[in-house]
């Protein structure tokens, strides 16, 4: 193993075990809708970073990281999403406690979810567009080495993703038994999906990472 994809690993690892967006989505689907949603999310998060990983192979990341427009433009889509989100769950009539079930929301729409909220982060496309040049060998082969570089940080964060997820899922088990933390449950998922937007609506082009 090189030295410079030792410390590609090293960097992906330490980036990936830092919580963000994604994992603060993951915990908040798992923590109000159980194990299965938690872990379709994670699925459906690292499908939208493999998306963005092969949109800066292909450098449409640096036309995002200097066009204004377009930033505006993702970067107002994925807040919007993630704001509509959140008012969706915090309009959603809770369930009677005899029937109340952690899996409300299906697998296949926490993955739909996931992925819209990867792949509408500009700030995950310009990730790997400041990250992955830094640990490229050869320009003759950039877009391949770039391309292998963003599918071994997709799949460590894959990994650290799921651990957040099965953890929240211990934690949840505890909650969702007591009915009383069932609605504050709900506002909190609510809550924090609209701030996630709002922070999302603020990010500057400069300052994404």
């Amino acid at each position: 193993m090189s030295r410079t994809f030792a410390a590609f690993l090293f960097a992906s690892l330490i980036l990936a075990l830092t919580p963000g967006p994604g994992v603060l989505y993951i915990v908040t689907r798992t923590l109000g809708h159980g194990r299965k949603a938690g872990l379709a999310s994670v699925y459906g998060v690292a499908l939208g970073n493999l998306a963005n990983a092969s949109v800066a192979a292909v450098g449409l990341a640096a036309v995002l990281s200097t066009s204004s427009a377009a930033f505006t433009v993702v970067k107002l889509a994925g807040a919007l999403y993630l704001i509509l989100l959140g008012i969706k769950t915090l309009r959603a009539r809770p369930a009677a406690p005899e029937v109340a079930r952690p899996d409300s929301v299906s697998p296949a729409a926490a993955f739909r979810d996931g992925f819209m909220v990867a792949l509408l982060n500009p700030k995950t496309a310009l990730f790997f567009a400041a990250l992955l040049p830094q640990f490229i060998t050869s320009s003759a082969f950039a877009f391949d080495q770039s391309l292998i570089l963003g599918c071994v940080f997709v799949f460590i964060a894959m990994c650290t993703d799921t651990m957040y997820a099965l953890s929240a899922s211990l934690l949840a088990g505890s909650i969702v038994r007591r009915s009383m933390w069932r609605p504050l449950g709900r506002y909190v998922s609510g809550v924090s999906l609209i701030g996630l937007g709002l922070c999302a609506a603020l990010v500057s082009p400069r300052s994404a990472k």
